[in-house]
Order: structure tokens, then sequence, then C-alpha cells
């Protein structure tokens, strides 16, 4: 170390040390469009309605209930998740309908709409983690290999977290000459890992970009964002509104539930599908991520109140990131579908499927789940014992019950 270097603040030398997976904070005239935005006040971008972005209740009773053997056990599936070997011929031939969806796992979807090839929050990376050593795991692995993939128009993220930004991913997508769609502060990562200047789209709330055709929109999320110990706040969290000539669609990305979605529908929809948030939820975070509950009512409203198009999961059954049973995110869901009498599609990770055709509904979770713990929304069985009680359910063994 030169004296000189021992001058140099403190912050600037922390920066330096920044390893690539972190990413890189924004700069220059890009800080100062994050400065200027309608959504940044108090040197932090804000949510449209308040939300706790850290973990409330006691770290301990957290600890103790997600690190206990038993429900370890039931957040990870019991045997092989049946991944469909999504093969080249099944996306060869274009949707007979315009529009096509391919869910890769998690929050990852391929969208074909009108001739257009729309890639959602690729990750394609072993952990969502900045280390490959640490951090959770895949529990089933990628449909298929990226570079077999083919052209896409655009990559859309919607935010800056490991389960949603991937590195390895974004590297290898940069190498191609598609367009990638991010929210506000976003550019600064995906410029540090070699995408050009020119190949970004990056938006704040409600601002557009058109892409070969197709209207890409940043709408509103109750999220927070982050690659650090240190959260500074400086890249904007969105869902996604898009639209081609025949078509609509939507991608929740991360969000808890708010009233905002019925002003997203009557702007933007109705929508031909909704890829929903509806994963990695839990009562320690109840303003950051949807139960399917939440997730459904979302849809409803992004639709004008009533069922409407179809309804994909996303963000569960990938990786193991809330204390909640592996399969329960899609059990509920499917409740709440059939309650709601809205079409939801549950695909098999890779599996295409049409949204105006036939739709996945099989529920091939159950084959591979563990026993759940009594449902939090499914409590009472729907007979009673004499005089009218309710039988209490104490365990949930989807794999051998229905």
């Amino acid at each position: 170390m030169t004296g000189a270097d021992y001058f140099v603040p403190f912050r600037t030398k922390l920066r330096s040390m920044r390893t690539e997976p972190f990413g890189a904070d924004p700069a220059g005239a890009r800080m100062q469009r994050i400065l200027n935005s309608p959504n940044f006040a108090d040197g932090v971008f804000q949510n449209p309605l308040g939300a706790r972005t850290r973990p409330s209740g006691s770290g301990l009773e957290f600890a103790k209930i997600y690190f206990q053997k038993e429900q370890r056990i039931r957040r990870a599936p019991a045997g092989t998740v049946p991944v469909h070997a999504t093969t080249l011929a099944d996306l060869a031939a274009p949707p007979a309908t315009g529009l096509r969806l391919t869910w890769m796992g998690h929050s990852s979807v391929l969208a074909e709409i009108d001739g257009r090839r729309v890639l959602f929050d690729p990750v394609w990376g072993e952990r969502c983690s900045p280390f490959p050593f640490a951090g959770p795991k895949r529990l089933h692995p990628v449909p298929l290999p990226l570079a077999t993939l083919g052209p896409v128009d655009v990559v859309v993220i919607s935010h800056d977290h490991y389960d949603h930004l991937d590195l390895p991913t974004i590297r290898l997508l940069a190498s191609t000459d598609t367009v990638f769609a991010v929210p506000l502060g976003v550019g600064a990562h995906l410029e540090r890992w070699g995408v050009a200047p020119d190949r970004l789209r990056e938006l704040d709330w409600n601002e557009t970009a058109k892409v070969n055709g197709i209207s890409l929109t940043a709408t509103p999320a109750r999220h927070f964002c982050g690659r650090g110990l240190r959260n500074n706040q400086h890249t904007l969290w969105a869902s996604w509104a898009v639209s081609g000539p025949e078509h609509r669609i939507y991608h929740s990305g991360d969000t808890g539930y708010f009233p905002g979605f019925r002003d997203i529908g009557a702007e933007h929809g109705p929508f031909d599908a909704t890829m929903i948030q509806i994963g990695a939820y839990s009562e320690y975070w109840p303003d950051i991520h949807m139960t399917p509950a939440e997730g459904m009512r979302a849809h409803l409203d992004l639709q004008g109140g009533r069922p409407h198009g179809v309804m994909l999961p996303i963000h569960w059954g990938t990786f193991n990131l809330a204390p909640h049973a592996w399969a329960e995110p899609a059990e509920w869901t499917k409740d709440a579908a059939e309650e709601a009498e809205q079409a939801a599609a549950f695909p098999r990770p890779g599996e295409p499927f049409e949204p105006g055709g036939t739709l996945p509904v099989d529920p091939w979770w159950r084959a591979v789940s563990a026993p759940m713990a009594a449902p939090q929304w499914r409590t009472a069985a729907p007979d009673a014992v004499p005089g009218g009680a309710p039988v209490v359910r104490r365990d949930l063994d989807v794999a051998g019950e229905r």
C-alpha cells in the first residue's frame, strides 16, 4: 500500500473489492436519472405502498423453523421433479394461437407473442447467490441449455436479486444481439457484465420501450432491490406489461399485494395471460411477496375484477427460499383458481403451452411431494363429524390423498 492509497476513501476501497457477481452501482447520467425519478425520495426508491423489506419478528424463532430437520425435508421435493425435456421441435413451429409460454422454472418464462420472443428473468445458474459454493441450489435442472433456446428478441429483468438476475446467464446472453429491458439502475450491472449500452432499454415505472413491434412497459411492484449487504435501494424493481398487435401478457416479478394491480389492469389489460409470483411467501415478510391467495386476487384485479385469461403461477418449485412446504404454492394456487373459477396453467418446468389452447392442469407435483403440515388455507374437511364440528386436517399427503 502506498501513502496515496491510505487516503483513498474507505467506501471507494470497498467498491474496488466488489467482485463481479455483485454488479455495479449506478453513476453519472444514470444516477442523475434516478435522482430525477418521481419514484425516488429520501435517497431511495419508494414502494407504491409502504412495505417492510427486512424480516419481521424474532430472528431466533425464524431460524428454529427454517433449520428444523422435519421442515427442511418438507421444503424440498421428495423425488425427482419431472422436468419436460424441452426440445427444438417444441419451439420450432410458431404457436397456432400466436401466444405460447414456456415456464423454465422459478420466474424464468419464454413468451412467444405475435411472432416475437421475450425471455423473462432468465436464471440458468446452479445457485441464486454471488458465490458458486453457497446459497440456494437448484431443486431441478434447467429444461434445456440456454445456447439451444434460439434467438430472443428481448430479455426482460424484473429486479436485481440473485434469483432473477443471474450473472452466468447474462454473460451468455451478452454474446448475442438481444435487447435487454430493465428497471432504472439495473443497467449498471449489465454494463459491467458486458452488455453494450445501446442494447439496454432502462425504464422507470410507467415508461415504455418498443422492440421489434412489441411494447414493454415497466409497471409498479411492491418489493425492494440489492445484491450486497449494503442495500442502497438505487436500483428499481418492476412488474412488466407486454403487448403485441394481438396479445397482452403480464409478468409480476416479485411483489407484495397492493391495490395498484387494478390500475395496471385498467391501463394495460386485460391480459391473455399473467405470470404471477405465488411462492417464497412468509409471515416474516408479508409485504414483499404474495401468497397464492393474494396472487389470485392480483390476477383478478389485473383483469378488471373478473376471471379472464390464464394465470401461470411462477416463483416456486426451483429454489428453496422460504419456510413453506415445497408443493404448497402449487396446491394452494390450484384451490384458489378453482374457487375463483379462474383458468390456471400448471406446466412442468420446460413444458410449452398456449393460453388459448389446451392448458396443462395435471397436479404433477403431488407425485414427488413430501407430506405437508395442515394447510392454513384448507383447515377443515368438506364433511363434518356428528354434531356439526369440522374435521381438522393435521397433515396433508398430496402424493396419496387425491
